[in-house]
């Protein structure tokens, strides 16, 4: 068999292979990961290779066996303090915390995951080397390795560093998320003051129950139905209007069109945190914005057809929960199309005029134009973003955050119960159990239960979008 048919093998066979017609050599690597490149003089390599074994036994009897020992009660010893009369000074116990357990046990599970794959990779490649010398085939130095870094290789020089990164930044802490979420981590079990412990699946299950003492269930449903709706109405939203809003300004028909332009990017300068603060008070009980509608009649006729209760004297455009879901959509709309705006401009401009001269001698009108050649033209580039955009709304805290915090106030106790609002999403609930409740087992259920809908939802729609090769329609 040769190298490049052994090359092409499963990845658990070709190790199979390494370990059944490897030399002694490859079988001594199993034991000193260096060996098989000392036997092929590739030494610097074989240093490199057994420092990293002794590095990764020096950490799993000095970090991760320690911790590991704990992992499965995530500590025992409870904190304390003895206050010494002599020195005047109180002194604690060598207590544990459950949560640096936690952490340091999942940090090390994962360098035994990637040691395990490295101790593979290694094996496969020293046998490669036994496969080349028996062949007669040139073996690389290690300066050759380190110049192929530069030249073929050179996608793994770059994509080190931002791998590196999105484990320390993403993996880690989604892998620690995960972990909290089977445990009984709350305000009740706050380390160091106190521990915490596994609980299994039972906040996976009170999330999905509704009783008297549990209401997480009416909260859940509640939420994530708000949640799809929100992200729904604010992506097609701003999409829509943002293509229109694009067609409008680039109207031939349409006076200073730079004039226009420039007002709406410069509502895009603006911080949007700024924005939105401002926003709330324009549209507060007592704001700018209930005066006018007070002035000129719209708050009475608003009482007369039922959707103001006559008791109050002002629009509940934040306070109820109607009118605020209403209103964050609206205020969604100015603050987003602009952004949209300037997205549609570049992709309306690059349409082939070819096609739309085509269907004008056709006879199609504007708006069939519009519907069967800009449209699909526009979904066609435009659709990674959009879906980018759903889930981005899906995860949108900043405008719901920042228009109802201190503002809106729920009524349904089931929700309050469970620390959730009706105009809260998924991530904004998350958000104030962890900030304000110190809820961290549910937040990770919930973090959780986000994450699964926006993988599946973004899965789904790429695989959709990318099937088949549709650019020839557009030439």
């Amino acid at each position: 068999m040769n190298e490049q048919n052994y090359r092409k093998g499963g990845y658990f066979r070709d190790l199979g292979r390494a370990l059944v017609k490897g030399d002694i050599w490859v079988k001594l690597s199993t034991l000193l990961m260096g060996a098989g490149y000392f036997a092929r003089k590739q030494i610097i390599n074989g240093i490199l290779m057994t420092l990293v074994e002794v590095v990764f036994i020096v950490l799993c009897v000095f970090y991760a066996a320690p911790n590991l020992a704990k992992f499965g009660t995530l500590g025992t010893v409870q904190l304390e303090q003895t206050f010494d009369p002599v020195t005047m000074q109180s002194t604690m116990n060598d207590y544990d915390n459950s949560f640096l357990i936690l952490l340091n046990s999942v940090i090390a599970l994962f360098i035994i995951v990637v040691f395990v794959l490295f101790y593979i990779h290694n094996i496969k490649t020293v046998y490669t080397l036994q496969v080349r010398k028996e062949k007669g085939l040139h073996i690389n130095s290690f300066s050759e390795d380190l110049r192929a870094l530069t030249n073929e290789k050179f996608h793994i020089t770059l994509l080190t560093l931002p791998a590196i990164g999105v484990i320390l930044m993403n993996i880690l802490p989604i892998l620690v998320l995960v972990a909290v979420a089977f445990t009984n981590y709350d305000q009740n079990h706050m380390p160091p003051n106190a521990l915490f412990t596994w609980v299994g699946f039972r906040n996976f299950k009170n999330l999905f129950t509704n009783s008297i003492t549990v209401t997480f269930g009416y909260a859940f449903k509640k939420v994530l139905g708000w949640t799809l709706i929100w992200a729904v109405f604010a992506t097609a939203t701003t999409f829509i209007g943002g293509i229109l809003l694009a067609k409008l300004i680039n109207s031939k028909t349409t006076k200073w069109p730079k004039f226009w332009r420039t007002l709406f990017i410069i509502a895009i300068a603006v911080p949007q945190f700024v924005t939105l603060l401002l926003v709330r008070n324009f549209f507060a009980d007592n704001g700018i914005v209930n005066t006018i509608c007070t002035n000129i009649g719209l708050t009475g006729f608003l009482q007369n057809i039922g959707l103001v209760s006559k008791s109050l004297t002002y629009i509940p455009f934040l306070t109820s929960p109607g009118w605020a879901k209403f209103t964050i959509i609206i205020i969604n709309i100015w603050v987003g199309i602009p952004y949209q705006m300037l997205i549609a401009t570049g992709v309306l401009m690059n349409i082939p005029e070819d096609q739309i001269e085509s269907a004008k001698i056709d006879g199609a009108s504007p708006f069939q134009i519009f519907w069967k050649i800009t449209m699909p033209y526009i979904l066609f580039i435009q659709g990674p973003a959009l879906i980018t955009d759903f889930v981005k709304n899906i995860n949108n805290f900043n405008v719901i955050y920042l228009l109802t915090q201190d503002v809106f106030v729920t009524k349904d106790q089931l929700l309050a119960n469970s620390n959730a609002k009706e105009v809260d999403l998924l991530v904004t609930w998350l958000f104030r159990l962890t900030n304000e409740y110190y809820n961290y087992k549910m937040a990770s259920v919930i973090g959780i239960i986000v994450f699964i809908i926006c993988a599946v939802f973004t899965l789904l729609s790429f695989t959709r979008l990318i099937r088949g090769n549709r650019e020839e329609d557009f030439r």
